[in-house]
């Protein structure tokens, strides 16, 4: 009689091929049988029901799993709709955690505990590897799981000589070390790898050094460019693609190449270039089909004064050669750039605050403006159907999620305070948190699902800090895509809406009514699609900017008309005046005129001063007094110099000398 299948928690036996039998579960179907890690031999810890359907996500029937660091230690939350403490990864209670990773497919976990670095398997709760390295303060694993890499902080020799070593490559299976390479800068430490690991690239002085085949004894090929400041591969199957760029320097302009590997034959072989000024820094972001990359390129400083945080401009490079400046309705900083998963569009989020929202197409014309909102990010979700934008770090934490496919709101949750903001790899749920060292207050985290409903809320004891949370990932097509939903989903815990704040107002203004006032006004969505009904084809850039000039000469002329019409009126006014009020002055020279007008301005200014001296005020006989009268004398004089010359104009009141001044000679 064969033995029975050991028990793991939640009451599940594994079953035949590593399948879990015991309860039901309506989590995605995966094939019984099959690793998550790709690999056949790892057991397997498969979610299945009586009817032999099942899924991945681990014995406690949660698909996804959230991951926690901070003082209380490190350790595993189950996702929805249990939310509690993942039984498969034992809590590490060390204050010292400072790295942790999880694999591409979310069944291999590596962190450093301050004494080593463990590599357990998520799904077997199983140790793989311990490497004695206490000072690793990064990890990464590669696409397929067969390598960690891990960087500490490089020293140099007390002698002045080159340091050990800071960067290690590492057989996951076998524990053996393959390479070690000295990377002194963190930014950028980690090699990259195409997704079937066939190729790795690294930078170094000024070249991109390619490996194959995790073959790093032998560099196969090499990209130089003079002053290679940064580049990035290509996601997706081969043939691998690589955007490099290379800073501008005396005059010459910075700029964005594209290659395809292993085509580094000079400038004719590359697939695009674009170049541009204004760039001490760029951003390279590729879609998921490899077939175009946007470049947020932007500057240290200002030189405008017009924004704190420098000037920034998005630019769009396709593999076909075309390329492009992304036109942005609103001046101001590019807070946020995002690729949607499906690569056809893209969301930017720029312009002073009230910062615009708006969605363009692969030719970077604008498809919908979300209009203007307190937001700095957007984030779209794992199957492209959902597109939230947010306003984190300084602003209130408000978040609007919309369906992308119909362009419709579906809820205006409030996160406040928080740092940290990642989609579920389901395409269901979201986290949010408030993490340290940015906030030392209030840490903690929420799970929410996207209609709006918190379901479920932790908050970190005040003696205690939480340092990062994020979700174990999935590889793409475990979950489904599902139905947009609306309506919130039911919660056990009260909604999140803040209490609504009133403005300070002042103690003379409490008794009275309140005034509406607004700084600005804000701009409502709108859809940039052409109507399917219309036959309008949508303009051109050229076309658009002809249509601007044109609605601004229109604009202009209706001013004219108006103020002639305003003018109109105003002379039969006048001729309708009684005869005892003064009569305009017109001269038919402007300049005349505008001297006649100052004059009476200052005339009035003096009947004012006539009237509080008759009123028995004091006035002080300054310098500034004197002076004004002079230039009163001076004015008179010149106009009746005029004035002879221009008989059909009658002055009134007008003095000629200081002792006809209404004051006298004071």
């Amino acid at each position: 009689m064969a033995p029975p299948a050991p028990l793991l928690a939640g009451g599940c036996r594994v079953g035949p091929g590593g399948g879990l039998r015991g309860r039901s579960c309506a989590l995605p179907s995966v094939p019984p049988g099959s690793s998550p890690a790709g690999d056949a031999t790892a057991p397997a810890v498969w979610c299945g029901t009586e009817r032999g359907g099942g899924s991945w996500g681990g014995c406690d029937h949660c698909p996804c799993r959230a991951r926690v660091r901070g003082s209380e230690g490190l350790f595993m939350v189950n996702g929805p709709p249990s939310f509690t403490e993942s039984t498969v990864f034992q809590r590490d209670f060390g204050k010292n955690c400072k790295a942790v990773a999880f694999s591409k497919d979310g069944s291999l976990f590596a962190w450093c505990s301050g004494e080593k670095v463990n590599v357990v398997n998520v799904t077997s709760a199983g140790l793989l590897q311990s490497f004695d390295l206490p000072k690793a303060v990064c990890l990464e694993f590669s696409p397929k799981n067969n390598i960690l890499a891990t960087w500490q902080a490089y020293s140099a020799a007390k002698d002045g000589s080159a340091g050990a070593p800071n960067l290690q490559l590492h057989d996951v299976k076998t524990g053996k070390c393959l390479k070690s390479f000295i990377q002194k800068k963190m930014q950028n430490w980690c090699p990259c790898w195409a997704d079937d690991e066939s190729i790795c690239a690294r930078n170094v002085n000024n070249e991109v050094h390619f490996f194959e085949n995790n073959n790093f004894n032998t560099i196969a090929n090499k990209l130089h460019l003079q002053k290679v400041n940064d580049f990035v591969l290509s996601p997706g199957a081969q043939p691998t693609k690589v955007a490099v760029y290379v800073p501008g320097s005396k005059g010459a302009p910075s700029f964005v190449r594209l290659y395809q590997y292993p085509n580094f034959g000079g400038p004719q072989s590359a697939l695009a270039n674009k170049s541009f000024f204004k760039a001490d820094k760029v951003t390279m972001l590729w879609n998921k089909k490899a077939t175009a990359v946007l470049v947020i390129a932007s500057t240290d400083v200002d030189k405008t004064g017009a924004s704190y945080y420098g000037e920034q401009t998005l630019h769009y490079i396709a593999t076909n050669g075309e390329s492009a400046i992304v036109q942005l309705p609103k001046n101001g900083p590019i807070y946020d750039v995002v690729w949607n998963p499906n690569s056809v569009e893209f969301c930017a989020v720029y312009g002073f605050m009230p910062a615009k929202a708006t969605v363009f197409n692969l030719k970077c014309d604008p498809v919908f403006d979300f209009g203007t909102g307190p937001r700095n990010a957007a984030y779209y979700s794992p199957h492209g159907h959902i597109l939230v934008l947010a306003g984190f770090g300084n602003l209130r934490g408000q978040m609007e999620v919309w369906d992308v496919k119909n362009y419709k709101l579906i809820s205006k949750p409030v996160a406040s305070d928080s740092t940290y903001f990642a989609w579920c790899p389901d395409g269901e749920h979201i986290v949010t948190a408030t993490c340290a060292p940015r906030l030392r207050v209030s840490n903690g985290y929420k799970i929410w699902h996207y209609t709006g409903s918190v379901l479920h809320n932790y908050e970190v004891p005040s003696n205690e800090e939480m340092w990062q949370v994020s979700w174990q990932p999935f590889l793409d097509g475990v979950f489904p895509v599902k139905a947009v939903k609306y309506q919130a989903v039911p919660s056990e815990l009260p909604s999140a809406e803040p209490k609504p704040v009133q403005a300070y107002r002042p103690p003379a203004l409490r008794n009275k009514p309140v005034t509406s006032s607004k700084l600005h006004e804000d701009e409502p969505p709108q859809n940039m699609k052409p109507q399917s009904g219309s036959s309008e084809k949508p303009l051109s850039k050229t076309a658009l900017k002809n249509q601007k000039k044109h609605e601004a000469k229109k604009a202009a002329k209706q001013e004219a008309k108006a103020d002639c019409s305003q003018e109109s009126t105003q002379s039969s006014a006048s001729q309708n005046t009684p005869r005892s009020a003064v009569p305009v002055v017109t001269s038919g020279d402007p300049e005349i005129d505008k001297k006649i007008k100052n004059l009476k301005k200052k005339l009035k200014a003096i009947e004012q001063l006539k009237e509080q001296a008759a009123a028995g005020k004091q006035l002080e006989k300054n310098q500034v007094l004197l002076r004004f009268v002079q230039d009163m004398e001076l004015l008179a004089m010149s106009i009746q110099q005029n004035a002879q010359r221009i008989p059909a104009v009658r002055l009134v009141g007008i003095p000629t000398s200081v002792s006809d001044h209404p004051l006298g000679p004071q």
